[in-house]
């Protein structure tokens, strides 16, 4: 599929390609133009790929560990033989600069790495029966096993490192999977069909259907044979997929707007590095990262020194088209995208916010953003922006900057750089969010961390060995030693 022009796609279901009635075109976000068709599952093609999957199950459940790692290990090795071709598909479909297409295919060979080492390492525990009184003369010990089904539903700005995150655990775990990708970036996922065909996969084990998510979503959740939803996407969406998935396991990784600290008494050399950093942790993948730094709270003492080195560095971005290895700043992913940020700027700065620099939009680009004085009650304070949209305010004591941080519904991941240790531990301990990184951006992730929120960003941990434990169930085995002796 990678790299071809106006391709038509079709559907994986149990080893095979399937064709659909309904075709719709796939459209190039940066230019507009259509290159490729894509077909769209009916919710019985749907239910075809769940039954397909649920009947691999009743074999692939008893497929040896080695054997799945080595399953594993081959598609990393596919994968990285062609690294430049997935990368550039990433880039047409999703408008990803090259550079960022290129290193999250990197990542992608990661996480399916530590999927096969951890397929190696699953294991139980001894119980200490003795432990308590009626316990002695029994010895039990736990063991990990597949759920069954898994429904996996993935957003497009990661299209294919966050498929990777469902689908090497479902499989290091036994579990077979029904794939369904964002609708803006399916080439991404189809191309893993035949990459997990050539690695030996059994059929069935690994469907994917493309298609619209409002269609299919209720039979990916509520099917009786589908045993675990695992869901990256908005929260609107993650709540409704919580309320039909009733009484099965769900993983939901939903939206952020996260907050970055920064102290005083850093030197302007220290304060640069730190800005740099921000500036990538800000505008990469033009802010449609879900922990791209938002909110930014300055020690007032370098404030203004922070906000001007931030706003420059924030200019210097070069926007063009993604597959331009120059290139660090393209176009959102959709127009819907950007009439919404465009709607929340417009907000925010008819609220007194001011723009240091960007705010200029041409088509679907949107400048680097730097924006102060934002009032509390702006979209682009509450919501996620998706964006290239950056926040600065500043603080005088530390707490309260802890308390800004926590002024949001969301909790996934948090920043603070500090030379002062009881300000880092008062920060590790008393910020909302899955992950507190002191002295790192909250932007940084490597794919073998638990990586995953509180409040409304969502529920469950992804990093690979943590998505295995939600992907089985906990079996307790006892033997009793005196049964028959009297």
């Amino acid at each position: 599929m990678a790299g071809e022009t106006h391709a038509e796609t079709q559907l994986w279901i149990d080893g095979e390609w399937v064709k659909t009635d309904r075709i719709v075109p796939l459209e190039n976000p940066h230019t507009g133009e259509t290159f490729a068709h894509i077909g769209y599952a009916s919710v019985e093609q749907a239910k075809q790929a769940i039954d397909a999957a649920a009947k691999a199950f009743e074999t692939f459940r008893h497929t040896p560990a080695w054997q799945r790692a080595h399953i594993l290990r081959s598609v990393a090795e596919l994968i990285s033989d062609r690294r430049d071709e997935l990368a550039e598909t990433i880039s047409r479909e999703a408008a990803k600069p090259m550079r960022a297409a290129k290193a999250e295919v990197d990542r992608t060979i990661q996480t399916y790495l530590f999927a096969a080492e951890a397929a190696r390492d699953i294991r139980g525990e001894s119980i200490p029966m003795d432990a308590a009184p009626h316990g002695e003369k029994h010895t039990a010990y736990t063991v990990h096993r597949p759920l069954g089904v898994v429904s996996a539903i993935t957003p497009f700005n990661f299209p294919m490192n966050l498929v990777a995150h469902k689908v090497g655990p479902a499989i290091a775990a036994g579990n077979t999977i029904v794939l369904k990708p964002a609708e803006q970036t399916p080439l991404s996922a189809l191309v893993l069909a035949k990459l997990f065909k050539d690695a030996g996969l059994p059929n069935g084990v690994l469907n994917i259907v493309t298609g619209d998510g409002k269609e299919l979503s209720e039979v990916l959740t509520t099917h009786p044979d589908v045993a675990f939803v695992t869901f990256t996407g908005s929260p609107r969406v993650g709540k409704l997929i919580r309320a039909q998935a009733g009484l099965r396991k769900v993983t939901l990784e939903l939206g952020s707007n996260s907050p970055l600290l920064i102290d005083e008494g850093f030197t302007d050399g220290e304060l640069t590095q730190i800005a740099e950093e921000a500036v990538n942790g800000a505008f990469s993948y033009n802010g449609q990262v879900c922990i791209s730094i938002q909110r930014i709270y300055v020690h007032q003492s370098v404030y203004e020194k922070f906000t001007k080195l931030l706003a420059d560095k924030a200019k210097a971005l070069k926007i063009g088209d993604p597959l331009d290895k120059s290139t660090d700043i393209s176009a959102l992913i959709n127009q819907q995208a950007v009439d919404r940020l465009q709607s929340w700027l417009d907000h925010a700065i008819s609220g007194g916010a001011k723009a240091v620099t960007g705010g200029k939009i041409d088509g679907r680009v949107i400048e680097p953003t730097v924006l102060i004085d934002v009032p509390e009650d702006a979209e682009l304070q509450q919501e996620e922006a998706f964006g290239p949209v950056a926040l600065v305010a500043p603080f005088d004591d530390w707490n309260e900057a802890i308390n800004s941080a926590n002024r949001s519904k969301y909790g996934l991941n948090a920043g603070a750089f500090t030379k002062n240790i009881d300000h880092a531990l008062a920060a590790a301990a008393n910020i909302q969010a899955g992950a507190v990184l002191i002295n790192q951006v909250p932007t940084f992730r490597v794919d073998q961390m638990p990586y995953g929120g509180v409040k409304e960003s969502g529920t469950g941990r992804e990093g690979v060995r943590y998505a295995m434990q939600d992907m089985m169930e906990v079996k307790m085995v006892a033997f009793r030693s005196d049964a028959f002796r009297r």
